[in-house]
């Protein structure tokens, strides 16, 4: 959040410190785009699949997160959950462990982190942790890097504060 970064650069980060941490398989990342999730992002090579697997909220694992605004660990066959959706197209319809957390900006879904390992494997209080919390701060990275500089630095950021409390500042 310090440096200037593109969008498609903090999402990378994102799956990028997620791999690292959970030592997972996979990690996708999903964004909305209206009452749709659009994969966004991901650790393996899905760059035909980037922005067009689409899944609504009522659909798959993914979905429920994101409409119930909360984490969901599933330790083993994952894809025999009654909410899981098949894609076909991704390797990570067979995997064994799924962990995934919702992205909140402004007290909104905004999009879902999914983790996932090939096989079976009990998530860690640590990484459960992890992911939820990066969901939380996530939609401020990702709001930041979707701004121009010229707005961030135009920005009287001791104005916006101080008016959003009721003080005045002075002239």
């Amino acid at each position: 959040m310090v440096r200037e970064m593109s969008l498609q650069e903090v999402l990378q980060g994102i799956v990028s410190l997620v791999v690292e941490f959970t030592e997972c398989d996979s990690c996708l990342v999903y964004l909305s785009d209206n009452d749709e999730l659009v994969l966004c992002a991901s650790n393996t090579h899905h760059e035909a699949e980037i922005g067009r697997i689409r899944l609504r909220s009522n659909e798959g694992l993914t979905g429920w997160v994101a409409r119930e605004r909360r984490l969901l660990a599933i330790s083993r066959e994952a894809y025999r959950d009654p909410r899981f959706k098949f894609f076909g197209e991704l390797p990570e319809d067979t995997f064994e462990a799924f962990l995934s957390a919702p992205v909140i900006a402004r007290n909104r879904v905004v999009g879902v982190i999914n983790v996932q390992h090939r096989h079976p494997h009990q998530h860690t209080g640590g990484e459960m942790e992890v992911v939820t919390t990066l969901g939380e701060q996530v939609g401020c990275a990702l709001a930041l890097a979707r701004m121009s500089p010229q707005i961030v630095e135009s920005i009287n950021h001791a104005e916006l504060v101080l008016s959003s409390s009721g003080v005045r500042p002075r002239m």
